[in-house]
């Protein structure tokens, strides 16, 4: 590979280097990588914020819209923003300042919006030519200090300007606020938290650095979001998230009743309407959950018949959420409706922890409760030192000049006639009474009306106080005790605007471990009523209110017949048996009506297109069914083990070469054996006790034959005899009680049946 080569050594911007693509790929990647992670994406631990952020803030300070001053137009800001601090689009900035204002994204809204910056259903913004913004009291405690020498102030993008590197105020942004942002390879995602708590912690590690977790977390018991809710985990769960700094909450909205007569309907979020009838009522929702999209939620689930004890969903907020649930009937539990709504939308959803956040050197680390609150602490420690040099400074100087004036008002008449008569006054006085060059020029520069506020009591009084000033300022500089308690004595002035007892510092968020869960199933919300369930030999399905004759003639395709009819309940499950050994289950609320020939129940199950229906019947819990195959081999299997909860269904019945699913019978209860026949029209009988139970499998030789298959099996009572029904139009039923001569063990070939039985070979 040839050394690198320029065609134009006076501009580097100009230069073709020989590299190979993947190393230049891999590290101009690798600084495009950096710079997401450590100028974009996650937030400095000391101020909580991203750049973007801190360059919003700066440039609403450098505009004067502190609270105390009017409104300005947002697209001024954005203007300022990109044109000056961050070079991107601005979408990305206006978005960005539009979060700051939202006091459903923000616990502590940093810009105060005027105008439309969004709401909680999910609605945008209104264009920055058209709202306004101020910085709010929060924000100004953010960027205390920025005049006091606190941070270093770093070149814009342009070098024409200068930005704070952070901002140095004591306010707890990082965990209050929280922050979230995807990085390349990593990102962050930390909860908003109540500033009182968060203090509060900060002053009990200040005061026992070696403080244990736990006792962190009593005092900051977990996030507090901006819209509030419930978090359900244990406090365990909790803690070990924070002591980690990874972890995840469950969160979930609130159901509440404030106009409920009854204290406890008001905690379940009940209203009574008279009559027995009753209604839930939300006034929380999960944090960055739209309640519009929520809304939705319901309502869709409901539609698709999700949700059938659920009649009606309205929303009835105003400045507040209210959103009314309507149950179907007043006999629905409310805990169960509550449940339901909890598991099929996001009225509960899981909060990811990941304090990821950038320290004091810009390196990206995930970070504990303790360790974070050590880092900040550290920094605000640093903050005050630098804050206290700097007041050290002004003092130093401010004590130059006075002792100058001093000096000056002492020889005041000396020194009026130097700068009459000399040439060079300047000079002539550093000389004559050992000024320095800044003392003489603030002689000079002083007025002729200074000249009479110039008394020597006054000078000596402001030198008394910043010497006095200045010897506390060195004592607290020196001494690491003296800078915590000032940062405390600091940290509790900050907490009485954030008090418990404040709009802004009451707690929004309960942290209350849920009651375990409640398993129901969705049958249990399907209204009872009864079908008749119709399948047609080409497999159109179809179910008919109420109980109807099964006699009942039906209006088919034309060439289409009745296969199966039953009678079922909407809360049942209906098993479909296909020729290739595989059980499906349909949920009869689910079925369409019978006012049409019903939908093809191959759209509804995978059956596979060479295989038929060859039984249908309803699920019952506990039920056991004799399965066999043409082949003459089977097996019994418990009716809950036939249950599929996909459209593949499930393979029960093994069957091999050009065998098919035969037999199914329902066994009931007191049967102890088994008849079978096969087309070479032989009748054996067992004992039930000899059949295996099986949950998947070929099972066992019933009967053997030389030719054919088996044609049919079922199971009877010995000692009751052996029925079948006869031929005709009338439901006659032969039975068979001298039954014991064809009893031989399973597998036996058998022997022809007694006189009289059906040339079908079938027991009907």
């Amino acid at each position: 590979m040839s050394d690198p080569t320029t065609t134009d050594d006076s501009n580097e911007f100009d230069a073709i280097v020989d590299a190979p693509f993947d190393a230049a790929l891999s590290e101009r990647y690798l600084v495009y990588a950096l710079s997401t992670i450590t100028a974009r994406s996650l937030p400095d631990l000391r101020d909580g914020l991203k750049p973007v952020h801190r360059r919003l803030l700066w440039t609403m300070r450098q505009l004067k819209l502190d609270p105390s001053n009017t409104f300005k137009k947002s697209a001024r800001v954005v203007g300022e923003v990109i044109g000056k601090y961050h070079p991107h689009g601005d979408t990305a900035a206006y978005d960005a300042m539009v979060r700051l204002a939202q006091d459903f994204s923000l616990r502590y809204p940093l810009v105060e919006g005027q105008g439309n910056f969004g709401n909680v259903d999910g609605d945008n913004a209104a264009a920055y030519r058209y709202t306004e913004a101020r910085l709010t009291k929060t924000a100004m405690q953010l960027m205390e200090g920025l005049d006091a020498g606190t941070v270093d102030f770093i070149p814009t993008y342009n070098g024409e300007e200068e930005e704070p590197e952070l901002m140095p105020g004591l306010f707890p942004n990082l965990l209050a606020n929280g922050a979230s942002g995807i990085a390349v390879g990593m990102a962050t995602n930390i909860p908003s938290h109540n500033v009182a708590e968060v203090i509060d912690a900060t002053l009990e590690l200040i005061d026992n650095p070696s403080v244990e977790h736990e006792r962190l977390m009593e005092l900051m018991k977990g996030p507090d979001f901006a819209t509030g809710g419930q978090v359900i985990d244990s406090a365990e769960v909790i803690s070990q998230a924070y002591r980690t700094g990874r972890g995840s909450f469950r969160l979930r909205g609130v159901f509440h009743a404030p106009e409920a007569d009854k204290a406890e309907d008001v905690a379940a979020g009940i209203e009574r309407l008279g009559g027995g009838q009753w209604q839930l009522v939300i006034t929380e929702i999960p944090y960055q959950v739209q309640k519009g999209k929520l809304i939705e939620q319901i309502a869709q689930a409901i539609a698709d018949k999700k949700l059938p004890i659920l009649e009606d969903v309205r929303d009835e907020s105003d400045e507040s959420i209210r959103i009314v649930l309507v149950p179907r009937s007043r006999n629905v539990d409310p805990e169960l409706l509550k449940e339901s709504i909890f598991k099929l939308t996001d009225m509960e959803t899981r909060f990811g922890l990941n304090m990821n956040v950038l320290d004091a050197t810009r390196t990206p680390l995930v970070m504990g409760l303790k360790e974070l609150l050590e880092n900040w602490t550290r920094a605000q420690i640093e903050i005050l030192q630098r804050r206290t040099q700097h007041r050290l400074d002004q003092i130093e100087r401010r004590l130059e000049l006075v002792e100058g004036y001093i000096v000056a008002f002492l020889n005041l008449d000396r020194v009026i006639e130097i700068i009459r008569y000399e040439d060079d006054p300047k000079a002539v006085m550093m000389a004559e009474f050992n000024l320095t060059d800044r003392q003489t020029e603030a002689i000079l520069n002083m007025r002729l009306r200074s000249l009479r506020k110039l008394e020597e009591m006054e000078l000596r009084t402001e030198k008394d106080t910043l010497l006095a000033e200045q010897d506390d300022l060195q004592k607290l500089l020196e001494s690491p005790a003296r800078q915590r308690t000032r940062l405390k004595k600091d940290l509790r002035t900050l907490r009485k605007d954030y008090a418990e007892d404040t709009k802004l510092g009451a707690r929004r968020t309960r942290i209350e471990e849920a009651a375990p869960i409640v398993e129901f199933s969705m049958d249990a919300m399907i209204e009872k009523e009864p079908v008749t369930v119709i399948l047609s030999q080409k497999g159109w399905i179809r179910a008919a209110k109420g109980h109807v004759d099964l006699t009942q003639e039906f209006k088919y395709k034309e060439g289409d017949a009745l296969a199966f009819i039953l009678h079922a309940q909407t809360t049942d499950k209906v098993l479909i048996a296909g020729s290739d050994g595989r059980f499906f289950t349909l949920g009869c609320d689910k079925l369409p009506g019978a006012r049409g020939f019903g939908e093809p129940v191959r759209t509804m199950i995978d059956l596979e297109s060479e295989a038929s229906v060859v039984k249908m019947l309803v699920h019952k819990d506990g039920g056991r069914l004799l399965l066999a195959s043409t082949n003459g081999k089977g097996f019994i299997a418990e009716t809950k083990e036939l249950l599929a909860e996909t459209k593949k269904g499930k393979q029960v019945v093994n069957l091999k070469g050009t065998a098919g699913l035969q037999v199914i019978r329902e066994i009931p209860e007191g049967h102890d054996h088994i008849a079978a026949v096969g087309d070479n029209r032989k009748l054996i009988v067992f004992n039930l006790e000899e059949m295996p139970i099986m949950a998947r499998g070929q099972g066992v030789m019933l009967q053997r034959y030389r030719d054919g298959g088996l044609s049919d099996a079922t199971t009877f009572i010995l000692a009751e005899g052996l029925s079948w029904k006869m031929g005709g139009s009338g439901e006659r039923t032969r039975t068979e009680n001298d039954i014991w001569q064809w009893k031989v063990a399973r597998g036996a070939a058998g022997r022809m049946p007694p006189q009289g039985f059906p040339k079908d070979n079938t027991f009907g």
